[in-house]
């Protein structure tokens, strides 16, 4: 099939590769304009981008898609249908209309639980036991068009969002290679009841503020790991926390009530979380033992509640 394609991330490419494998005919790749990123702020390309040109495949990447010169360079590519997987820019009806299949997403949820923006990190903090992905049909809605096929994905105690996005690209890349070869598909209509949606996220939600309970902070530190990772003050020092447990333990939020070479005990508005790994700003990943040979930290200090 001749395929625009259209997406940035890794989640993304792990599709365009699996549609590239699968024998179609590619004729171009949507993606977003290279960004600052690094100490330097040099300009990076996306992943998709990386694979589209070492695959040889002409890359495009306007700032919207609502201009008319843009609409006819994707229309001369005269393809079948476009396939779009997190690709971060709103689809005019003039576009959804130009493919004789219509553009198709990969959605990481099981709609229409958590249309939109962030669905992997929303079913983290939400504690769901499961999502999936669904293959859909684009309209001019946010995530709102019927569905072509879906395949549901356990989520684990331990799943981070990388780890739980990594097991859903590789489900959609799956999914959308089926998808692609029984077109057209019959269309189901999602149902209006269980609509929810997972707006993007906030760098400051990361901040975990000890008055809540242990498991709502243990499901912000998995569901921003590895972005923006979650945070919290102690000793005047920003601290990113990227693996915590959750224990038994009484105090006033924020206190340490224990110091140990397998996690430092945290006391929350109910229970208590261990910080098993963390992260001094400027500084790297390092097991709670390895963070306490350099800091020392005694029970009874506290971690503020609040970011400075």
């Amino acid at each position: 099939m001749k395929l625009v394609f259209a997406g940035t991330p890794e989640f993304a490419a792990l599709s365009l590769q699996a549609i590239i494998a699968a024998g179609h005919q590619v004729v171009l790749v949507l993606t977003q304009p290279d960004r600052a990123a690094g100490r330097g702020l040099a300009l990076h390309a996306s992943p998709v981008k990386q694979l589209a040109e070492a695959s040889g495949i002409e890359v495009f990447q306007p700032p919207t898609l609502r201009d008319a010169l843009v609409q006819e360079r994707i229309r001369t590519a005269e393809a079948e249908a476009i396939v779009v997987a997190a690709y971060g820019l709103i689809f005019p009806q003039a576009v959804l209309d130009m493919p004789r299949f219509g553009c198709i997403n990969i959605h990481a949820s099981l709609l229409p639980r958590w249309r939109g923006a962030a669905p992997v990190q929303r079913a983290l903090l939400a504690g769901d036991q499961e999502t999936g992905v669904c293959i859909m049909q684009m309209d001019a809605g946010l995530d709102s068009g019927p569905v072509l096929l879906s395949a549901r994905q356990p989520i684990n105690e331990d799943d981070t969002a990388s780890s739980l996005q990594h097991r859903l690209a590789e489900q959609g890349a799956l999914l959308i290679v089926e998808a692609l070869a029984c077109l057209p598909l019959q269309a189901q209509s999602q149902p209006q009841a269980g609509i929810t949606y997972a707006a993007k996220i906030n760098k400051a939600e990361s901040a975990l503020d000890w008055r809540l309970p242990a498991i709502q902070l243990e499901r912000q530190v998995r569901a921003f790991n590895p972005v923006p990772g979650a945070s919290c003050c102690f000793d005047g020092n920003l601290l990113k926390v990227w693996r915590a447990e959750l224990v038994d333990g009484v105090g006033l939020p924020g206190e340490i009530l224990a110091v140990q070479r397998r996690g430092i005990v945290v006391a929350c508005g109910e229970g208590a979380l261990r910080l098993v790994e963390l992260q001094k700003a400027g500084g790297k990943r390092l097991t709670a033992a390895q963070f306490l040979a350099g800091t020392p930290v005694v029970p009874g200090s506290r971690c503020a509640l609040s970011m400075p």
